[in-house]
C-alpha cells in the first residue's frame, strides 16, 4: 500500500500531535492559604519564585498576585503553572503603598511569611528552606504570616 507525500505529512503531524500532546497539557495550580493576617488589612502581595529569580534580585517572580488582605486569612491561587521546584515570599502591605516597609535598621514593619513557614535569620531565608516541589495538578500549602 502506497502512501502520497501527502498522507505522509499527515501521518508525522499527528504522531507528533499524540507525542507532544501530554507535555503542552502539563499544568498546575497552587493555592497559598495566608494566615495570621493583621486586622490592619491593605493588600496581601503573594509570589511565586523559581530558583534563579529567588536569588536575583532584579529579577521578576514567576508569578506574582495583589488581593485585598483579609483577616484572620486569604487564599490565592496561581493556575496554569509549569510543574517545578518554587518558593513562595508573601507580605501585608497595611498601608497600601505597594513595598514592605522596614525601619532604619531594616526589621519589618509589616507581617510577611514564606513557604515552608521558613524564618528569616538576619535577612530572607534562602530558596533552599523555601522550596517545594509543584507537580502537575493541584497542590495547597498554608503560610503563617510573621
Amino acid at each position: 500500500m502506497r502512501h502520497t507525500v501527502g498522507e505522509n505529512k499527515l501521518r508525522i503531524f499527528l504522531a507528533a500531535v499524540l507525542v507532544l500532546a501530554p507535555l503542552a497539557a502539563s499544568a498546575a495550580t497552587l493555592t497559598v492559604q495566608v494566615e495570621n493576617i493583621d486586622q490592619k488589612g491593605g493588600d496581601l502581595h503573594v509570589a511565586l519564585y523559581d530558583e534563579a529569580s529567588w536569588t536575583n534580585d532584579d529579577a521578576k517572580p514567576v508569578a506574582d498576585m495583589v488581593v485585598p488582605a483579609v483577616p484572620p486569612e486569604t487564599t490565592v491561587t496561581f493556575k496554569n503553572v509549569a510543574p517545578g521546584v518554587y518558593g513562595v515570599k508573601s507580605y501585608q502591605d497595611a498601608n497600601r503603598n505597594g513595598k514592605f516597609d522596614q525601619d532604619w535598621l531594616g526589621l519589618p514593619l509589616e507581617r510577611y511569611g514564606f513557604s515552608n513557614d521558613a524564618r528569616p535569620i538576619l535577612s530572607e531565608p534562602g530558596f533552599a528552606r523555601t522550596k517545594f516541589t509543584l507537580p502537575d495538578g493541584e497542590t495547597a500549602i498554608v503560610i503563617h504570616l510573621q
